[in-house]
């Protein structure tokens, strides 16, 4: 669907304030493209919504007329995740940015799904707190919930799921549902919230949440450790994160990969596989002896060099490089696009992947940069090629394919942290067998008419 009638431009036009609505070319086309390879059709019209009740009576609507509705955050998806792949409409939940409330006394913050993280983290910091969940990107909240977002800081922190309490959510027909509660702990039914943190925005539209918060460390302290294969500073990880030494961070980098960080950076980090750390603690001594039993465990490992004493400018340097890697990658090459693997497995398959992953960009000839999130088990594989050259392009597919094949077969997921969207719908029913047919009969159950951020996750 890609043109309104007059009468229903006329409807939707009286749901929210004038400005609040368009039907604009220039408006629907910069919702037709995030950050991915993936495309999306151009949607009939956009509308921004301020509270639940606009949310409301809109999917009342919309669902009445068979609109299909796409729900948009900040566009920083690498799947396609808020694509509108049939048009219709597409519901921007950017200007639902209020922070309700910060309880510093409860460790919590109520948020509109419009928020941006670092907005959250800059507003909570006054007393102290943040929101752990670091994707990177300056994602909205709503998008976070919807993708189960996580990050660098993962394997201390955990993923957005563990920080979501409680959600109003109106479901596509318009009805308002609240899931969770505020307390710290329940035994109470099923666990609605967790069904709709990672839904992708396929079964309902967030309008609230309440979030936990985490006290900000005291101190950091962060290390680079340098080895001299790929598979030893992959093993590595097994080691640190078996040692009880639990690093908030612990990120795998290739040399390919370094050099186009020192290039852009300048950030002399030598060119050889990697590893960096960071520590929190409450006291910069305790973290020096925590340095050090890391430092021994790595060299016995292998290690060729162990650096710490990362001054904090260095310290935010080093991850602002690595949270741009993406972006680097894309400067790097002007003109290509990007696929993206997100592979994740248990920590002990984890060199086997790195090395496997690495060896089929070899095999092929492939431009292609391996890294990733190695305390969790998180695999990045970012490939460059031009989507036009349709052997180039299908080649990229197959490296894809043989890497999400091979990490499902380990135990692991097609993604650890991307999310489904466009791009990994053909992998769900190779990963979850059974579970697949049940998930899409919820989606039936929720959404019959299969109008809410339809063409995502099921094929």
């Amino acid at each position: 669907m890609e043109q309104f009638t007059p009468t229903q431009i006329d409807a939707l036009s009286t749901l929210v304030s004038t400005d609040r609505f368009s039907t604009g070319q220039s408006n629907r086309e910069l919702h037709t493209k995030d950050i991915s390879p993936h495309r999306g059709r151009l949607p009939a019209g956009i509308i921004w919504p301020v509270s639940t009740e606009e949310v409301s009576a809109i999917l009342g609507y919309t669902y009445g007329q068979g609109i299909p509705v796409t729900p948009w955050g900040a566009g920083t998806s690498t799947e396609g995740n808020p694509l509108p792949v049939e048009g219709g409409l597409v519901m921007d939940m950017t200007r639902m940015d209020r922070i309700l409330a910060i309880r510093p006394q409860d460790l919590q913050a109520d948020v509109q799904p419009g928020v941006f993280r670092k907005t959250l983290n800059a507003n909570a910091g006054r007393s102290g707190l943040f929101f752990p969940p670091d994707p990177g990107a300056d994602a909205t909240i709503g998008g976070m919930i919807a993708n189960n977002a996580s990050g660098v800081q993962t394997i201390r922190y955990g993923a957005t799921r563990d920080y979501v309490m409680r959600l109003t959510v109106v479901l596509p027909d318009g009805r308002v549902i609240p899931t969770g509660g505020k307390a710290h702990k329940s035994s109470s039914g099923y666990d609605l919230t967790r069904l709709f943190v990672g839904s992708e925005g396929t079964l309902g539209v967030v309008t609230e949440a309440t979030l936990k918060l985490a006290g900000i460390p005291v101190a950091h302290l962060a290390a680079t450790v340098v080895f001299n294969t790929l598979e030893a500073a992959s093993q590595t990880v097994a080691t640190l994160m078996g040692s009880g030494l639990s690093p908030a961070a612990l990120e795998l980098l290739t040399p390919e990969l370094i050099g186009l960080m020192n290039r852009e950076k300048g950030l002399g980090i030598a060119e050889k596989p990697s590893l960096f750390c960071e520590f929190h603690g409450v006291s910069e001594a305790a973290l020096h002896e925590t340095a050090a039993l890391a430092e021994e465990l790595c060299r016995d490992s292998g290690a060729l060099d162990f650096q710490t004493g990362v001054k904090e400018r260095e310290r935010k340097d080093l991850w602002r490089a690595r949270h741009e890697a993406w972006e680097t990658i894309h400067r790097a090459f002007p003109g290509r696009e990007t696929l993206i693997v997100d592979a994740a497995v248990p920590i002990s398959s984890y060199p086997q992947m790195v090395v496997f992953s690495q060896q089929q960009l070899d095999a092929k000839k492939a431009v292609g940069f391996v890294f990733g999130h190695a305390g969790d088990g998180n695999l990045h594989v970012v490939m460059v090629g031009d989507p036009a050259d349709d052997g180039e392009w299908a080649s990229l597919e197959e490296i894809n394919d043989s890497i999400v094949h091979r990490a499902v077969d380990l135990g692991g997921t097609c993604t650890g942290e991307h999310g489904i969207g466009i791009g990994k719908r053909r992998f769900m029913q190779l990963e979850h067998g059974a579970g697949y047919a049940l998930m899409k009969q919820i989606k039936g159950l929720i959404d019959p008419r299969g109008l809410m951020n339809p063409g995502k996750m099921f094929l």
